[in-house]
């Protein structure tokens, strides 16, 4: 089998870019979201020690209302949404959502944790899917899947694996960037945030920062983590990015962002693009700049340098391959 990234419209492509420069020569900073994380449940197997989400539950959107954002989010400048949760494999019509998500001219990304991944109609779900993401790691307590990534890349599907680096973890890391790359999967690495209301668990950056620069060399076209994040996430402020964003279960648009858990608009009720350009979004985009915390949120500070060039490249890499030639797996 050899797997290749699908390509969009050469118009689509065209209007990213366009927002991308309109990113890079707005004097306030960044506006126009590149990637979108949509939650489609909050609902969850798992107690993950470093998560918050036990602590808030969301009651999940209808079929429809879970459609309207989606196609609100086709009609923005978003090149790249994330269905997930909570564990959206728990929704009866994730099938119909996926087919939904397919028709967008973006790329569709589906996350999930599930223990029992294998057990799930993947010849169907695999045809509207581009990147599957599987977040392995201890908190998941789901780590057996590694072992099953030969398996799994006989999916269509583009398959990377999100794993949270916990302070406790931290020396495990090796392990499992070694398992990723010799299984033809990516790996996207992200530190334990210290939430609100968990325990702190968050690793030490400077040392992760030199495991994952090593790694990066010891396996090639891998690990997606882009170096950026730690320069970004070392600044006093304006590290992060509204170039990201997350809608919530409810479809509530955290905004600026999820860490302070600030809802604004419905995005299954009010336009994405027109909210964009309000003084309302404005003046909170500027909290953003001006915010302090350094929580270290991958997706915030991770995003804050895409507009240029080199760190796009750094994140993207791994999958040049994939997308201009394909690469070949083992049936």
């Amino acid at each position: 089998m050899v797997k290749k990234i699908r390509k969009l419209s050469l118009k689509r492509y065209l209007q990213i870019l366009t927002y991308s420069i309109r990113n890079i020569s707005c004097s306030y900073g960044e506006k126009y979201p590149f990637y979108a994380s949509l939650k489609v449940t909050s609902r969850c197997h798992f107690a993950c020690k470093f998560c918050d989400m036990k602590n808030f539950q969301t009651p999940d959107l209808s079929t429809d209302d879970v459609k309207k954002i989606i196609r609100n989010l086709g009609r923005s400048s978003v090149f790249l949404m994330s269905l997930e949760g909570g564990e959206p494999l728990l929704r009866n019509d994730i099938e119909e959502l996926l087919i939904e998500a397919h028709k967008q001219p973006f790329y569709l990304l589906f996350t999930t944790s599930q223990k029992n991944l294998m057990d799930y109609p993947w010849d169907k779900y695999q045809k509207y899917i581009d990147f599957l993401h599987i977040s392995i790691d201890e908190g998941h307590d789901n780590m057996h899947l590694f072992d099953k990534l030969k398996d799994i890349n006989k999916f269509s599907m583009i398959v990377c694996v999100q794993t949270v680096v916990a302070k406790e973890d931290q020396d495990k890391l090796e392990d499992k960037v070694s398992k990723c790359y010799y299984s033809g999967s990516k790996i996207l690495i992200m530190p334990a945030v210290h939430l609100d209301n968990t325990e702190d668990h968050f690793p030490d950056l400077d040392r992760l920062e030199k495991q994952i620069k090593r790694l990066k060399k010891d396996y090639p076209e891998t690990i997606i983590t882009p170096n950026s994040y730690f320069w970004s996430v070392k600044k006093k402020k304006g590290g992060c990015s509204p170039s990201s964003i997350i809608i919530d279960a409810d479809g509530g648009l955290f905004y600026p962002c999820r860490t302070l858990k600030d809802k604004t608009i419905k995005l299954q009720e009010d336009d994405l693009m027109r909210f964009i350009i309000t003084g309302k979004a404005a003046e909170l985009r500027k909290q953003m700049s001006a915010c302090t915390r350094q929580c270290g949120w991958y997706q915030y500070f991770a995003t804050s340098r895409f507009s240029g060039f080199s760190d796009f490249f750094d994140a993207t890499g791994p999958y040049l391959r994939e997308f201009f030639l394909g690469r070949k797996f083992e049936e």
